[in-house]
């Protein structure tokens, strides 16, 4: 695993476009219109910049696989931030999305701890490269990584053919939620090295 940096911006933007591409609760925030596709793309441009304000990014050493990791506890309001807010809701999600956005972000941030934590945001494999370990050695080095951090980890996924997944890297399921779509919230407590 290696940290991505701005050089590596448009290649963790097309692993994450296209993995997350029919994922429902990405679908759920971005406007459903002629655009979807490009929406798409300046969401996990959005996300990339956060996380590099606010967090880390990492690719797996093939370049295949990326996590976006977000540390709430470090975010804080900034004119940047405010700017990119802006640019979500313009290019992304839309006017008539916002009060269903904020609604569910109010919702997942009230089911996050107070103490420190990393907030696996995306993690994500190019399609043609799914299912061949790429995302799982990426999400080990990413707990592994955390686990030093002395952070645990939380995430939520739509994805129901990952529950499994995260079952086998020890998240504990603590919550679920039905908005249009079943979103399911997972945590990891940090492992004693």
């Amino acid at each position: 695993m290696k940290k991505a940096n701005y050089t590596h911006k448009n290649l963790v933007i097309e692993i994450l476009a296209s993995s997350f591409d029919t994922n429902a609760s990405v679908n759920y925030i971005i406007k459903q219109d002629k655009h979807r596709e490009k929406r798409i793309r300046a969401l996990m441009d959005y996300s990339f910049e956060v996380c590099y304000l606010f967090g880390e990014i990492f690719l797996s050493n093939d370049n295949k696989a990326c996590a976006l990791i977000v540390y709430p506890d470090k975010k804080k309001t900034t004119l940047k931030s405010i700017s990119l807010d802006l640019k979500l809701i313009f290019q992304c999600v839309g006017i008539g999305n916002i009060m269903k956005t904020l609604k569910r972000e109010k919702l997942i941030n009230s089911l996050h701890p107070k103490a420190p934590f990393s907030y696996l945001w995306f993690i994500g494999v190019a399609p043609e490269d799914q299912n061949k370990g790429a995302g799982s050695k990426l999400l080990q080095s990413v707990l592994d990584y955390s686990d030093q951090q002395n952070r645990p980890v939380y995430l939520e996924t739509s994805t129901v053919r990952n529950l499994p997944w995260y079952d086998k890297f020890g998240f504990q399921s603590y919550h679920e939620e039905y908005l249009t779509y079943h979103l399911y919230f997972f945590s990891r407590a940090v492992k004693n090295q």
